[in-house]
């Protein structure tokens, strides 16, 4: 616990606006565990009204995914969480993060959720792994650890019989339930290889969504909705051809974090107005919309 004074000399400090050396003291407590200092500093940011709100969210889509964290659980705690808002902000930043971003756009649907609990889900999948590789090992026996774990013994598996179900693309509900589509299932074993260290990317095919490698002479892709089946380049090219698909080299390519959000709000659109919720697929157009206007503006 940090000493009583620090948090004294915050209690003193001018409440009509947040100074450098505010936000600072702010930063130093926010992570404190003791239940006294967490009491104390909700209710002296609910005393410094809009200013603490507006820098609780800044901290809430920024980069520093602890400072995140805590920002958005003191906003919950203060009942001023706005989720739909949250996510707009995040996509406007340009400063996308892929863990940030799933669950945020989650939390817009979910305001509630509970953002630990998924960390820790994914942070246990990851330390299985972990028991079970034997150093040194490559990339590629590296992968195969991870398809036992997330499809073998967790269960992880593609949701075939109710594909359209907008819950197959919300992260909190894909470690929930274990099934999810090609993009989220994806997802959740990048989120797990980066815990790993593993250099994985996420490649937006058309019609599917796999995980590359690029590590070696020649990259190879990793099919989560097939249970982590590996293919080649040219597998991949034969599975699309066998999809009715006319695949270029481009789509072998690495897809960015901006492009991996926006197709899931794409998935989010059609699944919802599958479902008949015309309410959450204007929503979800309108995230669309914001990530196409805002690369837009950045680039012209």
């Amino acid at each position: 616990m940090r000493p009583a004074a620090t948090l004294t000399a915050l209690l003193l400090v001018d409440p009509t606006e947040l100074s450098t050396a505010q936000k600072n003291t702010l930063l130093s407590l926010l992570d404190d565990p003791s239940p006294t200092v967490r009491r104390a500093l909700r209710d002296h940011l609910l005393t410094l009204g809009p200013a603490a709100v507006r820098f609780l969210r800044e901290l809430a889509v920024g980069p520093h995914r602890t400072h995140a964290w805590h920002a958005r659980d003191y906003l919950a705690e203060m009942q001023l969480t706005d989720p739909v808002g949250e996510f707009r902000v995040f996509i406007r930043s340009l400063n996308y993060e892929l863990e940030t971003g799933a669950l945020l756009l989650a939390r817009t649907i979910r305001p509630s959720l509970d953002v630990g609990h998924c960390v820790a889900q994914l942070d246990a999948l990851a330390a299985r792994c972990r028991e079970l590789i034997a150093e040194p090992s490559g990339t590629r026996d590296k992968c195969r650890v991870l398809n036992r774990v997330l499809f073998h013994e967790h269960g992880f598996h593609g949701n075939r019989e109710h594909y359209t179900d907008p819950d197959n693309s919300l992260l909190d509900q894909v470690l929930a339930r274990r099934t999810g589509i090609p993009l989220s299932l994806s997802l959740v074993y990048l989120l797990v290889a980066a815990r790993l260290d593993l250099d994985l990317e996420p490649v937006g095919l058309p019609g599917h969504f796999m995980v590359g490698c690029y590590l070696e002479e020649l990259p190879f892709y990793i099919d989560t909705f097939e249970g982590g089946h590996f293919r080649t380049p040219a597998e991949v090219f034969l599975f699309l051809r066998h999809h009715q698909l006319d695949p270029s080299v481009a789509d072998l390519a690495p897809t960015s974090v901006r492009e991996v959000l926006c197709r899931a709000c794409r998935n989010l659109v059609a699944h919802f107005d599958s479902a008949g919720d015309s309410a959450h697929r204007r929503l979800f157009a309108s995230f669309v919309a914001e990530f196409e206007s805002t690369y837009q503006g950045h680039t012209a």
